[in-house]
């Protein structure tokens, strides 16, 4: 196999060279360079585009505002360069026999602004995505290194097509056209990020800063050369380089955060710099820290069920939440310039982040109550039950969550671009880690007390079903018993002794191109290979300690919760206090130890080589590309198959267990596969300001790891009966065919009009089966199991608007004002099985997919002041299965408003304030048991502001 890779390498290759030494071309021997900059020469122009009029050549400014026409023609032309929100400019220049000419482009002559401020995020942003390849969305920073929000995830949000995924209210995980992260790909400067996280391939973007970042770029349809495992988008994060400004910066930020719900006040800051050492070599990059303490109230329910008309959940949990996170993020660059020819990168990232939960929790468990009685609005619950000969229980637990949990990325790349004769040859290797590591939480301590018979009554009030709302009655002496706390005994404590999770990936990359000069423009033929290997693994510790004689009468604390009284609680520091003091005093239960520490280890390998061959045409009006992607998948995939046997169970032997019996044997599985991803994108200027796009290609998504992983959990309890929990080694990737078609107008005054459609056709979705009748899977018997299995096909559709403009045009003081807007449809649908049978399909709209989405932003921006007001909404959608639509888990719709302000007191120093959730959007998760909306998951966070200082130096 390696041979065939190999050969077929060889054959990609010598079929790129062998076109190029075909092709017809004159042999011009001059070359035509130059930069493109801003009036003010403070900052390089990336994507102004530059014409060559005589000629119909054009091209694009680098990143460092560079640009090269090759093989002209000796004589006189005059070159145009364009940006949005600038007035186009003219140079003629001279080409000698067999010399080369060079040229300055300034732009924004005329006192526009073109650097600073939200004016200079949009135009800059329009600039790259009118000059780009295919469908694409961009996020930049002025000059200044001022981002338009403090995190990159609420950053994204502003653009068409996007939506967040929040964790305890702050933004994470991005979803692109209402698609699953799980579809998205993440890199930073070209090095595809590893994920921390033990069991998703997705990353979460609120851990790097948005500080020492320069632009991102939400890239929605694929070229040959681009990595082809994405059906979202490909969202690429670039830090900064020390060409890309013409001037030295030095930037220090000092900011205070403070939580209405938490009413603590917590740092942030940062130091950003970027130095030219020379002309050919510059140095930049930036350090931040942030630290958030902030609170949340949490509702929680599940096991909904209806019976005589009556809709009762099985348990509740009041959750009070004490968070601290500190964010620590790096980068460094180095950039160095060899000739006229070549450009040399290194560029580091180092992103930390530290995540201390407490979680004070109240739990009603109702399940085996002795009556329900009421309505589904005002429900009773009893612990004794009507019949005499029947039993009644409610449990009542109060436990504690005492976990810390360390995220850390890394990444390198050494790179560099070489263009020279008309050749251009791009080349890099990387290397990237990612880990996620718990060492020592408690997860959790949990007491409870147990109501049989005693007269226990808890009323819920469900009117308002976001919040139900306890009371607790009956005798007085039970009533006494629920709040006093010696009445709670230990069930245990369970200690994450260790949780590691790693992913790492070494990556190498050579592309080369030829480009050709034609009468009407010029024709590119180019071929690559990259190389990817992957390892992600993750191991597990833990281990529950029980003491029968401890109650949480010593270690109650005060409570933080405002949606109800749910004393008593523990206190968030007492426990673990007495825990580390008292371990003598506690026993080991080496059967929960043991076999919650083997179930969800695995690790695997995953190498990923690609090679590609494409065409280019590129005229001032028209640009096609063209070509075939090949990649070639291999894995090395390791896990545990876990017996767990019930005491007087059978066990393989055929011999009876006379104890709980746990058998581990380890598994490895093989496993390599190949994939042609054709692709054609066009983008045709018919006049300025007016372009159109069409792209069509094909990409896939590789299954998650973690349930790739082989890992066999089965059950078997005293009767034989198994029940059976899969990993799936033979799980394919989803495989898409993928189109897009737009129309952008570009405003002549600095903004933008935009439409798009766009279709995806997915293969082989991913979905988790609960099968119900006995079967076997990989040799292993089972009467019920839950597998992942490749499921039917998924259609996705939709329709994306946007529109932007600075209104320069209206009267003083009114010519501040910016508005951006853009709203996006989706219609994305799947089909899973019901109750686990593959046969009998239902129809559902695929998890994570808003059907509707918008964002609006006011902005205004004149002489030392900026002002924006920003309003984010997406419509309700699909998180989790249910074995049948009314138990599936909805997230309601979301509506959030944000306020930013800046007030520059001189050129160098500025004051900001941010007023982040003024509406205080809540998180509503809830299910359609009994047709009406029953509580899942219900977060209250409240606003908070940010204020602080920005010094230039």
């Amino acid at each position: 196999m390696q041979s065939l890779r190999s050969v077929r390498s060889r054959i990609l290759l010598g079929t790129c060279l062998s076109l190029a030494a075909a092709l017809p071309g004159t042999a011009f021997a001059s070359d035509i360079t130059g930069t493109v900059t801003d009036a003010s020469d403070t900052r390089a122009l990336q994507s102004a585009e530059v014409r060559i009029v005589e000629l119909n050549r054009e091209t694009e400014a680098g990143r460092d505002g560079s640009f090269r026409f090759a093989d002209v023609p000796a004589g006189t032309y005059t070159l145009e360069a364009r940006y949005v929100g600038a007035a186009p400019r003219t140079e003629t220049v001279t080409v000698s026999d067999g010399g080369n000419a060079t040229v300055t482009m300034i732009l924004g002559t005329d006192g526009t602004i073109l650097v600073l401020g939200q004016s200079a995020n949009m135009t800059s942003a329009l600039s790259r995505q009118k000059a780009a390849d295919g469908v694409e969305s961009v996020l930049t920073r002025d000059a200044v290194g001022q981002f338009p929000d403090q995190n990159v995830a609420e950053s994204l949000r502003r653009l068409p097509g996007i939506n967040i995924l929040n964790d305890q209210g702050e933004g994470r995980f991005v979803s692109v056209r209402g698609l699953d992260p799980e579809l998205n790909a993440t890199s930073v400067n070209g090095v595809r990020l590893p994920a921390p996280e033990s069991d998703i391939r997705s990353v979460a973007l609120d851990v790097i800063s948005s500080d020492s970042i320069e632009s991102i770029e939400v890239k929605k349809s694929l070229t040959p050369d681009m990595d082809a495992d994405t059906i979202g988008a490909s969202i690429e994060i670039n830090t900064t380089s020390a060409f890309e400004r013409r001037k030295n910066l030095l930037t220090a930020k000092v900011e205070g955060s403070f939580n209405d719900l938490s009413e603590k006040l917590t740092p942030k800051g940062s130091v950003d710099f970027s130095q030219r050492l020379g002309d050919n070599v510059g140095v930049s990059g930036g350090i931040s820290y942030y630290q958030r303490k902030f609170e949340t109230d949490n509702i929680e329910a599940d096991g909904w069920n209806e019976d005589d008309g009556r809709v009762f959940p099985e348990e509740v949990n009041y959750r009070d939440y004490d968070v601290e996170r500190k964010r620590l993020s790096a980068n460094l660059n180095l950039d160095v310039r060899i000739g006229s020819s070549t450009r040399l990168y290194a560029r580091g990232v180092y992103s930390q982040f530290d995540d201390q939960e407490y979680r004070r929790e109240t739990s009603l468990k109702l399940e085996d109550a002795g009556a329900v009685s009421g309505t589904s609005d005002n429900l009773l619950f009893s612990d004794t039950n009507p019949d005499p000969d029947e039993d009644g229980e409610i449990k009542v637990q109060r436990s504690l969550k005492d976990r810390f949990e360390r995220q850390r990325i890394r990444s390198l790349v050494l790179g560099g671009e070489t263009d020279t004769g008309g050749w251009h040859a791009k080349y890099s290797v990387s290397y990237a880690k990612s880990t996620e590591r718990e060492n020592g939480s408690i997860d959790p301590a949990n007491f409870e007390q147990k109501f049989e018979g005693d007269g226990l009554q808890i009323g819920l009030d469900t009117t308002d079903p976001r919040t139900p709302l306890y009371t607790v009655g009956g005798p007085a002496n039970v009533v006494a018993d629920f709040y006093n706390p010696s009445e709670y005994e230990l069930d245990s404590i369970q200690v994450t002794s260790l949780s590691d999770s790693r992913d790492r990936e070494w990556g190498a990359r050579f592309d080369l191109g030829r480009e050709f000069a034609t009468d009407g423009g010029s024709f590119t033929i180019q071929a690559g290979a990259k190389g990817r290997w992957r390892k992600k693994s993750y191991n597990l510790e833990t281990v529950y300690w029980e003491n029968d004689d401890l109650t949480m009468a010593d270690l109650v604390g005060d409570q933080t919760y405002r949606l109800i009284d749910m004393a008593p609680v523990l206190d968030k520091k007492g426990v673990r206090r007495f825990f580390d003091a008292n371990r003598d005093i506690f026993e080991l239960n080496a059967f929960d130890s043991t076999l919650d520490s083997i179930l969800d280890d695995y690790s695997v390998k995953e190498d990923v080589v690609a090679g590609y061959l494409l065409g280019r045409w590129d005229s001032d009006t028209l640009r096609v590309i063209g070509g075939v992607r090949y990649e070639h998948t291999k894995n090395d995939i390791r896990a545990n198959t876990v017996l767990t046997v019930e005491e007087d169970g059978t066990l393989p032997d055929g011999s009876t267990a006379d104890e709980d019996t746990i058998i581990v044997s380890p598994n490895q599985f093989q496993r390599s596969y190949g994939d042609w991803l054709p692709s054609l994108t066009i983008r045709w200027e018919p006049q300025q300001n007016l372009v159109l796009r069409a792209a069509g290609y094909k990409s896939l998504v590789r299954p998650k790891l973690s349930k790739l992983a082989p890992h066999f959990t089965i059950e078997q309890n005293d009767d034989d009966e198994r029940e059976g929990d899969f990993g799936n080694p033979d799980l394919k990737p989803y495989r898409a065919w993928n189109f897009d078609a737009g129309v952008e107008y570009y405003l002549p005054a600095g903004g933008a009009l935009s439409a798009g459609v766009f279709y995806k056709d997915i293969k082989d979705f991913i979905v988790d089966t609960n099968l119900e009748d006995p079967g076997t899977y990989n040799g292993i018997a089972y009467d019920e199991a839950t597998i992942p299995i490749n499921g039917d096909s998924a259609k996705v559709w939709g329709l994306e608007l946007s529109y932007q403009q600075a209104l320069r045009f209206l009267p003083s003081p009114l010519d501040g004002l910016l508005v951006q807007a853009n709203y996006t449809y989706t219609d994305a649908t799947g089909k899973v099985p019901i109750d686990g049978d593959i046969t009998d399909l239902r129809k559902i709209a695929l998890p994570a997919a808003s059907k509707h989405s918008f964002n609006v932003a006011l902005g205004y921006e004149k002489g030392p002041v900026s002002l924006r007001l920003a309003g984010t909404y997406r419509s309700k959608y699909l998180d989790e299965l249910g074995d049948d639509a009314p138990e599936d888990r909805m997230i309601d719709n979301h509506f959030q408003l944000d306020l930013s302000a800046k007030y520059d007191l001189t050129r160098r120093f500025q004051l900001f304030y941010e007023w982040v959730n003024i509406n205080n959007a809540k998180y509503y998760a809830y299910n359609n048991v009994g047709a009406r909306r029953n509580l899942l998951q219900f977060e209250e966070y409240k606003w908070t502001m940010k204020f602080g200082a920005r010094v230039k130096f």
